[in-house]
């Protein structure tokens, strides 16, 4: 792509940044747009303040968003061990079978001790009319004995190697168990959290909605200015790997699809599924929520990071988007907005993390 020259897209970011608001309006989740001077600056209706409500609607989808990475998470370990059950189920079953084989090598050898009489060999030495070929037979019967004796421990092996696998199996399934529970109540706080945003929403007056956008874009305004006025695009000159460019092109495709908590695409997305999914596009998996990528990717310094490197947002690690260079990103924001172009800096940024260090 690129990414070392203003590209198209990079030019685009430029042009959107300074006309569009670097996407949709949305809670400090989309990117600044021009301050508005004080004659457009809004002004609350009497008995309601608006700055409040933005506030209150933050932390709501907040609180959603750390909701919704509980329930990737119970989501990818259910995933888990329910792979982990049919690979269990697939060894006992090979072991019961060859179980069923040992139990009857083990019956054939009885019911040739059987036929014989039961006489050892000794004796059949002793009352044979042929000695020699008695003795010629008695070697046979070592190397069956030895045989038997090893049938009798692959079968005791076998036996404690299926009740492994069956106590293996039985501890999966407590644990899948507990963790649809986990996902269950995880789902439930979600969309208690959505539904409460969405009736605060709902009470709001056309017009009311209109300064409480304008109010999202000037606070996230505030924060991608402060974060320009650092000069840390000066100290950023990364260049996207080639994997890093398959990423950023693959967030690019999915803009203007709808943010959809839990989803990973293909039709839509929340947050980590859609970096996880570039990721996966670019041929390198990641895992699939916010914190587990802020626990288990590299992390590299902000004025180190390059295009393909993915911000991670809040204290919590609730957030995150990727990295496409001339400070902008890719995410898919919260309920009820699309994936978008907005300010790397327009939230509170945690780190950086970079899945192909």
């Amino acid at each position: 792509m690129g990414w070392g020259k203003r590209s198209i897209l990079s030019a685009a970011v430029t042009v959107v940044c300074a006309v569009t608001v670097l996407g949709a309006p949305g809670m400090a989740f989309a990117a600044p747009k021009p301050t508005p001077g004080p004659s457009t600056s809004p002004t609350p209706p009497p008995g309601r303040d608006l700055e409040k409500v933005r506030e209150k609607l933050h932390k709501l989808y907040h609180d959603a968003a750390v909701a919704t990475d509980a329930y990737n998470a119970a989501e990818e370990k259910a995933k888990q061990q329910s792979a982990e059950i049919v690979s269990l189920a697939k060894k006992i079953d090979e072991g019961q079978q060859r179980l069923a084989e040992l139990k009857d090598q083990a019956g054939a050898a009885a019911r040739a001790q059987y036929r014989t009489g039961g006489i050892p060999p000794t004796a059949q030495f002793l009352l044979s009319d042929d000695p020699g070929q008695v003795l010629d037979g008695a070697g046979l019967v070592l190397q069956g004995q030895r045989a038997t004796k090893s049938m009798i421990s692959e079968l005791t092996s076998t036996q404690k190697q299926l009740q492994a696998y069956a106590d293996d199996a039985a501890d999966q399934w407590r644990k899948l168990d507990a963790d649809t529970k986990d996902k269950a109540a995880a789902q439930k706080r979600v969309q208690q959290q959505i539904d409460a945003a969405k009736k605060l929403e709902s009470e709001l007056q056309k017009k009311e909605q209109q300064q409480l956008d304008q109010l999202e874009q000037q606070a996230a305004l505030k924060a991608q200015t402060d974060w320009l006025d650092t000069g840390i695009l000066k100290k950023i000159h990364g260049k996207a790997s080639a994997q890093g460019e398959k990423a950023v092109a693959f967030a690019t495709e999915q803009l203007g699809k709808p943010y959809v908590w839990g989803a990973a695409g293909p039709q839509s997305y929340d947050c980590s599924g859609l970096t996880s999914q570039a990721w996966a596009a670019a041929g390198h998996p990641i895992p699939r929520t916010s914190q587990e990528q802020w626990k288990q990717l590299q992390h590299v310094d902000v004025q180190d990071m390059r295009p393909g490197d993915l911000i991670i947002y809040f204290d919590d690690a609730s957030h995150v988007a990727i990295y496409i260079g001339d400070g902008a990103i890719i995410q898919a924001p919260r309920p009820g907005r699309t994936v978008t172009i907005a300010g790397a800096g327009s939230m509170q940024i945690l780190g950086v993390v970079r899945p192909d260090a």
